[in-house]
């Protein structure tokens, strides 16, 4: 999946204590991607817990990282947030698209592709016939 900044994910980190491993939640926005590009791709993900600012940097390719969820996707006009550190948690708040209709969009737009190459498959078929 690709993730922008202004995205709010929660990822899900295993977790080792001693002989034990469980799964840790981190919920927060996305305030930076790096290395797309790269064999290690990394996101840095902030949020507010407690009154404090807490701030993570994770491998998206990492074999801690169980999975990552998208929750909420929001417009933003910068590639890095790193603004967001100076503001209050009221003041950070961003303007969020509705991920239904986010998703919604996708489908369609992906089952309009899907449609035009059968009627293209259709066409192609038709014209061999004839000849």
């Amino acid at each position: 999946m690709d993730f922008q900044a202004g995205d709010v994910v929660k990822i899900y980190l295993k977790i080792k204590e001693g002989g034990k491993e469980r799964i840790q939640i981190f919920e927060g926005l996305v305030i930076a991607v790096k290395g797309r590009q790269s064999s290690s791709p990394t996101i840095t993900v902030r949020k507010v817990s407690h009154g404090v600012g807490v701030e993570m940097i994770l491998p998206l390719l990492s074999k801690n990282v169980e999975k990552i969820e998208l929750i909420k996707k929001a417009k933003v006009r910068r590639a890095k947030l790193y603004y967001v550190r100076d503001l209050t948690a009221k003041q950070s708040r961003m303007k969020y698209k509705d991920l239904a209709a986010y998703i919604k969009e996708e489908t369609e737009d992906t089952s309009a592709q899907e449609e035009a190459k059968e009627e293209k498959l259709e066409e192609a078929k038709e014209e061999a016939k004839k000849e």
